[in-house]
């Protein structure tokens, strides 16, 4: 008897545990782990990505971008019809850099010394849907795999326990699932959504004992096992049988990171979330460090829905912003105070964006609102291989189309792969006789922002 049939010997009788029997099997020549940990291209700065998303178009005249001759404009007529619309909160310089923030974001502000701000960023598309994959998957029209899913692909995990890329949302945003969706690239690498709540992860609990579980475990291995031969090269397969070896992993890994018990009541404070809370934006930001102790590649936060009460989305109602900024500001603030505190800012990025901006104009005096505005809006970045304290780029100074330094969806998709150690235009995966790459045929690394 030979290895490889020993090995199958030894899984039809139930003596190897799945992610073992993936393991040997790569070595006799079978389908590897597609999670498993893969080189980079170059050195990396970054290990880990925290993406936060502003579901609905975040205003940047009202928030990181001061735009200074618009006030003094206010309410006067741009063209027969259009009227401009100046901020009703103040700017003020922030941290020892400077750089001004609005009062929407006092924490956020204090951490500037940290940040980089851009604030000359595009977007390929004006509207919701078009403009949310856009900044996700590199594309406004077709479905592509997300930019979770190309880390997942590109880098695999170092915990398999868990998923690379996980999504906390409590509501779905524009384009839904195609946010975190992997399209065409294997299965596996699809961002898995955790819902706030008493149960973030669906079914994650046993339904029976841990030896019955073995049992069931055993039998469906060995089943996928048999139906794999001769189909090796489908990854699909190995994709699938891949997933129930992450999640029985995570039956004992998720309730761990879930599990808040064990969190100071000074950090607890510092996020502003009340113990026992599974809900807010604080009790996300929260998870994600965890995640991001425990190995996770990738984790988006995604604030907000597609419900237009329920995001930034502020076309007849800024006056909402107030309440939206302090869901989130003191949570992100305190989550880069976090991750600095235990030297996880070093190796972990941070984004914090929205699919576009705000107009600086309003069809009369008087509109408490604004319209979509995809050709200059403001966008962040913090932690490892970033240089803190400074801003790129710049609108001009009525916030209405870049003035210098532009950074495009692309740009910034090249720039954070970089920052993990991989090239963008060499992740490419080869799908209907073409090789396909999350930049497409784009994007430049933005070298100015690095440290």
């Amino acid at each position: 008897m030979d290895r490889r049939e020993t090995i199958r010997s030894l899984a039809a009788g139930g003596m190897l545990l799945p992610g073992l029997l993936s393991e040997l099997m790569a070595e006799q020549g079978g389908p590897s782990n597609p999670l498993a940990p893969r080189p980079t291209h170059f050195a990396p700065k970054a290990k880990q990505v925290i993406f936060l998303f502003m579901t609905g178009g975040v205003s940047h005249m009202d928030t990181f971008d001061p735009c200074e001759g618009l006030n003094s404009r206010h309410d006067r007529e741009q063209r027969k019809g259009w009227y401009y619309k100046g901020t009703g909160w103040k700017f003020r310089p922030r941290g020892e850099c400077g750089t001004e923030v609005s009062d929407l974001f006092p924490h956020i502000g204090s951490m500037m010394d940290d940040i980089c701000l851009i604030r000359s960023m595009t977007n390929i598309n004006g509207d919701h849907f078009g403009a949310t994959i856009g900044i996700h998957t590199g594309s406004a029209t077709f479905n592509r795999p997300s930019i979770g899913s190309w880390v997942s692909y590109g880098l695999g995990t170092e915990n398999s326990d868990l998923p690379a890329f996980m999504v906390i949302s409590e509501g779905l945003p524009y384009a839904g699932g195609q946010v975190w969706g992997s399209d065409f690239l294997p299965a596996t690498h699809q961002g898995t959504r955790v819902i706030p709540g008493r149960a973030p992860i669906a079914n994650v609990n046993r339904s029976g004992s841990p030896q019955e579980q073995k049992t069931e475990l055993d039998l469906l291995s060995f089943l996928n096992r048999q139906h794999l031969k001769g189909r090796e090269s489908d990854s699909r397969l190995a994709a699938r049988i891949q997933s129930f070896e992450t999640a029985a992993g995570m039956q004992l890994a998720a309730p761990d990171v879930f599990d808040l018990s064990g969190e100071s009541a000074h950090t607890h404070r510092m996020y502003g979330l009340t113990p026992g809370d599974t809900e807010g934006f604080a009790w996300q930001c929260m998870v994600a460090r965890r995640m991001i102790e425990r190995g996770v590649r990738f984790v988006e936060l995604i604030d907000g829905d597609s419900g237009v009460d329920r995001n930034w989305d502020a076309h007849a109602e800024l006056r909402k912003y107030d309440q939206l900024a302090r869901n989130v500001d003191q949570p992100i603030a305190a989550l880069l105070k976090d991750l600095k505190a235990r030297g996880l800012l070093d190796e972990t990025l941070v984004v914090f964006t929205t699919e576009f901006g705000r107009t600086p104009f309003v069809q009369s005096p008087g509109t408490d609102g604004r319209g979509h505005h995809a050709r200059v809006y403001s966008t962040w970045l913090a932690g490892a291989g970033i240089k803190g304290g400074i801003v790129h780029g710049a609108s001009d100074e009525l916030g209405d189309r870049v003035a210098k330094d532009e950074v495009g969806v692309h740009d910034l998709q090249a720039t954070i792969l970089h920052l993990l150690g991989m090239d963008h235009e060499r992740l490419t995966y080869r799908h209907a006789g073409r090789d396909f790459r999350l930049t497409d045929v784009h994007g430049n690394v933005v070298t100015d922002i690095l440290s």
